[in-house]
């Protein structure tokens, strides 16, 4: 029998952490080991393609049925929240609760563990809820192509942040947990390849809906300065912390799609 802690993992392994890990969509996960989390995270971004997609249908459609933009707006996040399991938001609660507290990382994380929600979660919840309504609304209002790719590049950004967080070097604050699960498995090289890619399908589909350079530009920066807004977040966590857990991934997550649409708000 093949040791599956040491085979590599196919495509079809990868595909099922990455989404069934990363989304509530139905899909059987196989394998739980280093490989499968690495070939995981390395197609993280592909669920977020997933996720961004029906997060733009859905604001698409009411809008097409004749709602506001803002309306449009609410029904986007609410899918990519519903897709998510809400995990990632409440990823970011914890995180910034953790950060909050002024205690040390054990205790630190003890908070972050815990049920409820503090005033640190709740306050930073608000606020990035309402950062990315408002920008999708504003650029649903401009056309539905903008509001859609948005909410896509958004949520690209958002999975290319946690294929940059599992690379090597970066170590799990606890031991058990899907930050231990994937903490450390991608290459580097590998990881700047992604993010590479990343950048460059936000800027090809910027150009294609918006037209022009200037939105070429506007997409991939929005991804580079996305992913250096997640990368600043995961510094302060791996010092306060001592690593990444699961929660760190989900704020790192909501951190990226927050700072991708805000660029994309500009101009």
């Amino acid at each position: 029998m093949t040791d599956t802690t040491t085979a590599r993992a196919g495509l079809g392994d990868a595909l099922r952490f990455a989404f069934g890990t990363l989304t509530v969509l139905p899909v059987a996960l196989t394998r739980w080991d280093r490989p499968a989390a690495r070939g995981g995270m390395l197609a993280a971004p592909l669920a977020g393609l997933v996720v961004g997609g029906c997060a733009a249908a859905a604001g698409a459609l009411l809008l097409m049925l004749g709602a506001g933009p803002l309306l449009a707006a609410v029904a986007a996040v609410v899918a990519g929240a519903v897709l998510t399991r809400g995990l990632h938001l409440d990823g970011l609660a914890d995180v910034a609760d953790g950060l909050g507290s002024g205690k040390p990382a054990e205790d630190a994380l003890r908070v972050m563990k815990r049920s409820d929600i503090g005033p640190f979660g709740v306050v930073t919840l608000l606020l990035t809820l309402l950062a990315q309504v408002a920008v999708l609304a504003q650029l649903y209002a401009a056309s539905w192509t903008r509001g859609a790719v948005a909410a896509v590049v958004a949520a690209l950004a958002a999975r290319c942040a946690l294929t940059l967080a599992a690379r090597a070097g970066v170590p799990a604050a606890r031991p058990e947990g899907l930050g231990a699960a994937v903490a450390g498995v991608v290459p580097v090289p590998a990881a700047g390849a992604v993010a590479v890619a990343a950048a460059a399908a936000a800027a090809g589909a910027c150009a294609c809906t918006a037209g022009g350079p200037f939105r070429a530009a506007q997409g991939a920066a929005a991804v580079l300065l996305a992913l250096a807004c997640a990368e600043a977040l995961l510094r302060r966590c791996r010092r306060r912390f001592g690593g990444v857990t699961g929660d760190v991934f989900g704020a790192l997550a909501e951190t990226a799609a927050t700072c991708a649409l805000v660029v994309l708000a500009l101009g």
